[in-house]
């Protein structure tokens, strides 16, 4: 953006204060509300066929957090979940929390090489585990890796017979032992390991308390309107914040009931789970949604117990909120954030324009602070100029697990910088054109892939759309868009691509390439892996790297 649109005004803005912070711990936090809400139905899996509600989901997480105590598991010891989304999981994050336990999650998607690096990493002394999960068996992965780690000592599989003898141990343990453990724990004790999936490298594992991710699941909640008649259907993996936090402790903090429509996201199913459920709101990134709504037979399914939801993980197309909306979904909000800051900094009021849902990722959240700097100096730009965004506040976390130096490249005074080229407007709401690193320079003229995807949204043609640069002897990077085409279409070319951008964008925006594909690399979470797409069309292109 340039600087012509900009005010004298900085771009640093506060979040409301007006209800308080969660002082407490998720234990305490929890038992409140199964003391208010003990009758209402808390969780509902939907593959198991199996549903609680508070009073007896509240059974289960002592059982289990008595059994972790009579494992010879302690405060501050870190416990691995390896698992699809199930029922189990969100016992055993409830169950952790109550005893100090630190639950580390572990992406499903692990094969043995980083499966073997957090282990060792977190020092894990248990792992609770799926024994497999699609193409992924786990307890043959655990096995292989275990003779190379001094430290792991229990293996869990849920399920079997290990499960069973893990539940056995809470005979052991008193009501009043777990009582007085969880009366011991301190609210800014850390809680959660959750490894930011690394583009380059290992991941790191940034480190959350119960302060971190209870205050935030609950200020997500309280911008959806939460309450304890609210059903939330959550598609998104529970190992990432946007499952654990955004959804569990959001209903939690709430009354609201927790609906798992299936171990791994399945649109029909996911439609399916919002139908016989009755759900209130739904999760997803912009590829679920977009995976949802292009059913074939999506009239068929009943949404309209929606009023709304959660879009997040990438910037929400146009095209695909208008689709939401059209349903009646009218609430939807669009949320941002990272795992280091237990996620979200930023999000849609419930109220706020069909403009600001699909322009800007909405502003700061409560008790939260923002702004937008130089990435070179650090200094605060005025509001309208692209910059870095960075913010602080009771979401940051601990630290990344016993890697200080790592710590100290995105921390500084409080502030967690984020990488994101972000520019605020006068009114505080935030746009993020997209990572400092996905940045292009095309002949001396910055390029933002986020404007360029919009565009081509609109594209009759195309369902969905990524741009990245790849390199180019004249211009440096040229421009290059990965198209997924719609049912039936036509694919286009670069030719008819550059003919329908003609005039309504400016000639350096227009892609030089174009490469139709079925689906694009993407994180578990649904994060587009841009490295990745770079690096395959340099290859597929023959393109030379320049110097």
């Amino acid at each position: 953006m340039s600087d012509t649109t900009a005010s004298t005004a900085p771009s640093q803005t506060a979040g409301e204060t007006d209800v308080p912070l969660l002082e407490t711990t998720i234990g305490d936090s929890f038992d409140a509300t199964v003391a208010r809400f003990g009758d209402r139905e808390a969780l509902v899996d939907v593959a198991q066929g199996a549903r609680w509600t508070y009073a007896e989901l509240a059974s289960e997480v002592d059982r289990l957090a008595r059994a972790f105590v009579g494992a010879g598991i302690v405060q501050g010891d870190r416990v691995g979940i390896w698992a699809p989304n199930c029922a189990e999981w969100t016992m055993v994050q409830y169950a952790t929390a109550k005893v100090g336990i630190i639950l580390v999650n572990i992406n499903p998607a692990y094969r043995t090489h980083e499966l073997e690096y957090v282990l060792r990493q977190a020092g894990i002394r248990m792992v609770v585990a799926a024994p497999s999960f699609k193409t992924s068996d786990y307890a043959a992965m655990l096995e292989e890796v275990r003779p190379q780690l001094d430290g792991l000592e229990q293996v869990v599989l849920i399920g079997t017979e290990s499960w069973e003898a893990l539940l056995d141990k809470a005979a052991d343990v008193s009501s009043e032992r777990l009582a007085q453990i969880q009366g011991g724990l301190d609210r800014h004790d850390a809680i959660n390991i959750q490894y930011t999936s690394g583009t380059t490298g290992f991941p790191k594992g940034a480190t959350l308390s119960h302060r971190n991710i209870l205050n935030n699941g609950y200020f997500v909640g309280e911008l959806c309107g939460y309450s304890e008649v609210d059903r939330v259907c959550i598609p998104v993996p529970f190992y990432h914040c946007f499952g654990m936090v955004m959804g569990n402790l959001a209903c939690t903090t709430h009354g609201a009931a927790m609906v798992i429509p299936a171990p791994g996201f399945d649109p029909a199913a996911t439609l399916r789970a919002v139908q016989d459920e009755r759900c209130t709101s739904l999760y997803g990134v912009p590829t679920m949604f977009i995976a949802e709504w292009a059913l074939p037979d999506f009239t068929s399914y009943d949404v309209s117990s929606l009023r709304t939801g959660i879009m997040a993980g990438s910037p929400c197309p146009a095209e695909m909120m208008k689709k939401v909306m059209a349903a009646g979904i009218d609430e939807m909000s669009i949320a941002y954030g990272m795992t280091e800051t237990s996620p979200v900094s930023l999000q849609t009021r419930v109220d706020d324009s069909f403009e600001r849902k699909v322009g800007t990722v909405g502003r700061v959240g409560p008790h939260l602070q923002v702004k937008v700097v130089d990435p070179a100096s650090g200094e605060v730009l005025p509001r309208g100029q692209a910059g870095e965004l960075a913010t602080k506040g009771y979401s940051v976390m601990l630290g990344y697990w016993e890697e200080p130096a790592k710590t100290a490249e995105v921390l500084r005074d409080g502030w967690m910088h984020t990488g994101d080229i972000a520019v605020m407007d006068e009114a505080g709401y935030v746009q993020i054109t997209g990572r400092i690193k996905d940045m292009v320079i095309r002949g001396g003229e910055n390029v933002y892939p986020r404007e360029i995807e919009e565009f081509l949204y609109t594209h009759p043609d195309i369902l969905d759309a990524q741009v990245i640069g790849v390199p180019d002897e004249k211009y440096g990077e040229e421009l290059c868009a990965w198209v997924r085409m719609r049912p039936g279409a036509e694919p286009v070319t670069a030719e008819s691509v550059r003919a329908f951008a003609t005039g309504k964008l400016a000639h350096y925006k227009i892609p030089r390439y174009v490469m139709i594909v079925d689906e694009f690399p993407m994180t578990v979470t649904g994060k587009v892996r841009k490295v990745e797409m770079r690096e395959k069309t340099v290859a597929g292109l023959g393109l030379a790297p320049t110097t």
